[in-house]
């Protein structure tokens, strides 16, 4: 990374308050992605390289300026603070005292095998391993494509609070997606596996028995019946991950939209809006998970956010600008995809605090319902907490026993009603990872859940 002065980071930053001016900083990047993606036996792409650049905000009273460059010269970093300067349009300006301060992390993460050290050909080995294992599950898998990746970040962000505060963050993900065929009927299976991780991840998780499960998914799936339709009880599994309460509630506790009025949780700090069973946290600290940093995309400190307390609304989750709208503490969720994009309040690692309850005995309480194991995509509206979800791997619930597996499930709901219906709440826990995808910008996140029990809830399918 391009190194710049601890002084010219200053001058940047009080040229960019030269127009007035609440806050303003300086976001510098530099990330080293690489990937691998086989499709039908063959390794269809291989790419690598590097991306850098910088970006300078200013923020005025509501508002916020914001602009990049790859080019780090000196006068390329004064043009760009002088943009931003203009924005806060107060022809007087105003003197700014800084020394910027270096500030160490209070959470750290340990790198076993950095992907750096280890060879391509190891890691085409992984993929076309993956791959070959998938296809010899059965004659009917017609398609299996493998993605690798690796991508090192390397981040520095000076502010006029005083702060430069450093971050490197290693990411290792892999994928697989298998489409099985018989006759006329397709269907798909996919596993992804990944975080803030080094190359072993895949001691932890390896890829092939993920690519050998993966495709055995997607074979049952081919004389799996089709899920019935209408309101019934619903346990959601552990392994379902929390994809639920990262649409369903997460989006709407994010304090940019909160604000605008488009969140169901609008004013609600201190009401009950869930079961007393639920707790909810963010926490950006946790070890290998996806979504974790030690700083957050405007130089704060990683932490753990608890947003619902026994049912009880205790907060937002809020970026900088948010944070100084209702003169509040950031919560350290300010993030972006990269420095060409500006900060706003996202989610890192979200989930429901696992409870008491044995999770077979959650089942066993069921006597005629519907089993999540895996949920696929869905949409939802923040403004009302309106849900629909696909559900990839659901089971028949007989008599307290999971039963069936059927195929062309939904979850349809609204996700306050759902959160205080909960009545059982597992003691186990199970991650999920994703790339979360807000104001066009995308943000590597985690979600989780324990095994919860919905006493009534609309399941689409086959009436």
């Amino acid at each position: 990374m391009n190194r710049i002065p601890d002084d010219l980071l200053s001058k940047i930053i009080k040229k960019a308050l030269s127009n007035g001016g609440d806050y303003a900083d300086v976001f510098m990047e530099e990330e080293r992605p690489l990937s691998i993606q086989l499709e039908d036996d063959k390794i269809e792409k291989l790419s690598s390289g590097v991306d850098s650049g910088i970006g300078v905000r200013v923020i005025f009273g509501d508002k916020s300026a914001y602009a990049y460059s790859n080019d780090f010269s000196e006068d390329s970093l004064f043009n760009i603070a002088e943009a931003v300067s203009r924005a806060a349009g107060d022809v007087k300006g105003r003197e700014v005292s800084l020394d910027l301060t270096k500030v160490m992390p209070s959470v750290d993460f340990k790198i076993k095998y950095n992907p750096r050290d280890v060879e391509i050909k190891k890691k085409i080995s992984l993929v076309e391993n993956a791959g070959r294992s998938a296809k010899s599950v059965s004659p009917r898998i017609r398609q299996v494509s493998v993605i690798y990746r690796d991508s090192i970040r390397n981040i520095r962000i000076a502010t006029s609070d005083g702060t430069i505060t450093e971050d490197e963050r290693i990411y290792t993900l892999a994928l697989i997606q298998v489409v099985a065929a018989e006759g006329n009927v397709l269907q798909t299976a996919y596993e992804p596996v990944g975080g803030f991780i080094g190359f072993e991840l895949f001691d932890e998780n390896p890829f092939e028995e993920i690519a050998v499960k993966t495709a055995r998914k997607a074979v049952m799936l081919l004389n799996a019946g089709k899920a019935p339709g209408g309101r019934m009880p619903v346990v959601i599994s552990a392994e379902a991950g929390g994809t639920m309460i990262h649409e369903a509630v997460g989006h709407g506790l994010e304090a940019d939209l909160v604000q605008q009025g488009l969140s169901v949780y609008t004013g609600k700090i201190g009401r009950q809006i869930a079961s007393p069973l639920i707790t909810i946290i963010d926490d950006s600290t946790l070890p290998d998970k996806r979504g974790s940093f030690r700083f957050d995309d405007e130089g704060i400190t990683a932490q753990r956010t608890v947003l619902v307390e026994k049912g009880i609304l205790k907060g937002y989750m809020y970026d900088r600008l948010t944070a100084m709208k209702e003169g509040v503490s950031s919560t350290g969720n300010g993030r972006r995809q990269s420095y060409k994009d500006r900060p706003i309040p996202r989610m890192t690692n979200t989930f429901i605090a696992p409870g008491d309850e044995d999770p077979g005995k959650i089942i066993s309480s069921v006597d005629k319902g519907f089993f999540v194991r895996k949920m696929g995509g869905g949409q939802v509206n923040t403004v009302t907490g309106e849900f629909v979800f696909e559900v990839s791997e659901g089971y028949l619930i007989e008599k307290g026993q999971t039963g069936e597996l059927v195929r062309g499930a939904t979850l349809i709901g609204n996700g306050p009603e759902v959160l205080k219906s909960i009545d059982m709440v597992g003691n186990d826990i199970g991650f999920a990872i994703g790339t979360c995808g807000k104001d066009a910008q995308g943000v590597p996140v985690s979600d989780a859940m324990p095994t919860v029990r919905i006493p009534e809830m609309v399941v689409g399918g086959e009436v």
